[in-house]
């Protein structure tokens, strides 16, 4: 016969003992918990009333069925955000300055006297939403043209760099 201290009342207690004699606290269910496997004890009640995790539960995957089969959705995000933030078009009173590239970068500028042609191209989903291409064609070299895909209201991209052009030969 073992002794064991009473979580309510800290007194000495038989293992035997229905409840504390002490403070009347039923010991029944922890003599019980003494024949169960040394994890299932580890979640008993100990001495200082503190217990200890028995079984850690997560969701199951299959929970996050759908999550796991569009998890590439995330990647469009990423691309699309990547285009976004890699091209950076600048129009001056007297110049165009176009940076292309996210990590590595990649810059150049023309003068808007040197502007020869501006080819605006526009789809119908284009059109319903007013965002547009918007190529510039330069005298400097052969095939010198800067390309600004997917900009806002690129008709008045062009009409600016129209009247800009206007004004240099003024």
């Amino acid at each position: 016969m073992a002794l064991i201290a009473c979580p309510e009342c800290s007194n000495q207690v038989s293992t035997e003992a229905r409840v504390c004699p002490a403070c009347g606290f039923p010991l029944a269910e922890r003599r019980d918990a003494t024949s169960l496997s040394p994890s299932a004890q580890a979640g008993v009640v100990d001495a200082v009333g503190a217990q200890s995790v028995l079984l850690e539960v997560h969701p199951s995957w299959w929970n996050f069925g759908w999550h796991l089969l569009f998890f590439w959705l995330l990647v469009p995000l990423l691309i699309a955000l990547y285009r976004r933030y890699s091209f950076v078009m600048r129009i001056y009173s007297d110049r165009v300055s176009v940076e292309e590239g996210f990590w590595s970068k990649e810059s150049s500028e023309f003068f808007i006297k040197d502007i020869r042609s501006i080819d605006v191209r526009q789809g119908v989903w284009g059109r319903l939403v007013g965002i547009g291409d918007v190529t510039i064609s330069t005298a400097a070299t052969v095939d010198a043209a800067e390309e600004a895909r997917g900009v806002p209201q690129p008709k008045r991209i062009k009409e600016l760099l129209i009247s800009q052009r206007q004004q240099s030969t003024t």
